[in-house]
């Protein structure tokens, strides 16, 4: 049940839901786009089908993969403020340059919440998600390229060993 209080940002806003595969970006982003009534972007949905196919067979994407697939995302995530005045999206953004690429191509305010977990929990949620194209064996190349938030990129993170209900009010908080 989203808060009772309208947290509707007065300006326009993005926020990015980030992290490593199997953090709970999804969940805690839909949540959010729930309280902001506005649409939920999945990143994965942006990604082509041949960087698919990579992820599926277990190879790493390359930043080469990365570029038309961050590019369709923060267009999307563009247009949805446009739309909104907010968006909420999942994406990985590991890298400092990637959350740079979404905030050109999203032209205004981006905030960021990185989800992280211990390794073994990650592990033991990608092993829980059937039918995801993403093998938990790509779970340490991710870990390995994660490069977290500077103090200067507006980012909050957040340990997903609360409820998702917890990490979205504390988010809110955050966001006001």
């Amino acid at each position: 049940m989203p808060p009772s209080v309208d947290p509707a940002p007065t300006s326009p806003l993005a926020v990015i839901v980030m992290g490593v595969s199997g953090c709970g970006k999804s969940t805690l982003g839909a949540l959010l786009a729930e309280a902001f009534d506005c649409p939920f972007l999945e990143g994965d949905s942006f990604h082509s089908g041949e960087a698919v196919e990579k992820m599926r067979s277990g190879c790493p994407l390359t930043d080469d993969d990365r570029w038309p697939w961050l590019d369709r995302l923060g267009q999307a995530v563009a247009t949805s403020v446009e739309d909104h005045g907010v968006a909420v999206a999942a994406c990985s953004a590991l890298r400092h340059v990637y959350r740079d690429r979404l905030r050109a191509a999203i032209g205004v305010p981006v905030r960021f919440i990185l989800l992280e977990n211990s390794r073994e929990q990650l592990l033991a949620r990608l092993n829980n998600r059937p039918g995801h194209y993403m093998p938990a064996s790509l779970l340490d190349s991710q870990l390995a390229t994660l490069e977290p938030p500077l103090p200067q990129e507006g980012a909050m993170i957040l340990t997903t060993d609360a409820s998702p209900i917890d990490l979205r009010d504390r988010s809110l908080a955050w966001l006001r």
